[in-house]
């Protein structure tokens, strides 16, 4: 076990757990229930309060301000949390709120993601894991983002949105609808779907066959007429039994804020 260093001033409550060979620079402050884990870095000026748990090896660049109250008027005081897992990088600027009463009580963030400077993360948020937030990009409260997703510089999501897995969203997006796993969306304030996020699905291994497959649900459920109930049973067919297609399938049933369409003025790949 290494030992900790602690610059003389930072300040830090005796409360506070600090984990084995942490890295806490100039001018940090950790409030009395917070919790960071070994390894971590805190590089100067970052803030650290409320019942914030960090997991291991997460680097916290200056002027990051995680666990501080939510930006909600429904708040009252509650001892909600931030719960961060590991190997995350958090640049400069960013800010994280805890969850509310309202919400779950809980704001909960991966391992393995990337949040760029002056990003938001606000209450109740759950992220998965590999996810990247470019920078300024602004989640709303009650918002889901599952693993692998990209939001592109200045895209904005509205409060209890979904956005599936290894999805792609543009840079100055305003996203007001759930976005399904592995497609793409145009940026700009009334974004659309834009086909597929085919690079990302080829870095992830996906076969031929998934894609070829993916292709035809993603036809037919965002681009096809008919009832939406009628498309899903087709698209079941396609799917059979590939767990990434009925994922997709599952996401779509279970929407509640309704689902983003192809934008028919895209030019992107499908």
């Amino acid at each position: 076990m290494s030992e900790s260093r602690i610059h003389p001033s930072a300040v830090i409550d005796p409360a506070a757990r600090i984990g084995d060979g942490v890295r806490i620079g100039p001018f940090c402050v950790i409030g009395p229930n917070a919790r960071i884990g070994d390894g971590c870095e805190l590089l100067s000026h970052v803030v650290v309060e409320g019942y914030t748990t960090i997991g291991e090896r997460n680097r916290i660049f200056p002027f990051a301000s995680i666990g501080h109250q939510p930006q909600d008027l429904k708040y009252h005081g509650e001892a909600s949390e931030v719960i961060i897992g590991d190997d995350n990088t958090i640049r400069e600027g960013v800010t994280i709120n805890p969850g509310t009463e309202g919400g779950g009580m809980l704001t909960k963030i991966g391992s393995h993601n990337l949040l760029m400077a002056y990003s938001h993360v606000a209450h109740d948020c759950l992220l998965g894991n590999q996810v990247i937030l470019a920078n300024g990009a602004t989640l709303a409260g009650h918002v889901e983002i599952e693993d692998g997703v990209i939001l592109g510089g200045h895209a904005a999501v509205l409060q209890f949105v979904r956005i599936g897995r290894y999805a792609m969203i543009g840079g100055t997006a305003g996203i007001t609808k759930d976005v399904p796993p592995f497609c793409l969306t145009s940026g700009g304030y009334r974004p659309g779907l834009a086909g597929l996020n085919l690079v990302g699905l080829r870095r992830r291994q996906f076969s031929n066959d998934q894609i070829k497959d993916l292709k035809s649900i993603y036809r037919l459920l965002f681009q096809a007429s008919g009832s939406m109930e009628d498309r899903l049973e087709e698209a079941g067919r396609i799917a059979g039994e590939d767990a990434q297609a009925m994922h997709l399938l599952q996401f779509v049933r279970s929407a509640k804020r309704g689902i983003l369409l192809h934008r028919r003025d895209s030019r992107a790949s499908e």
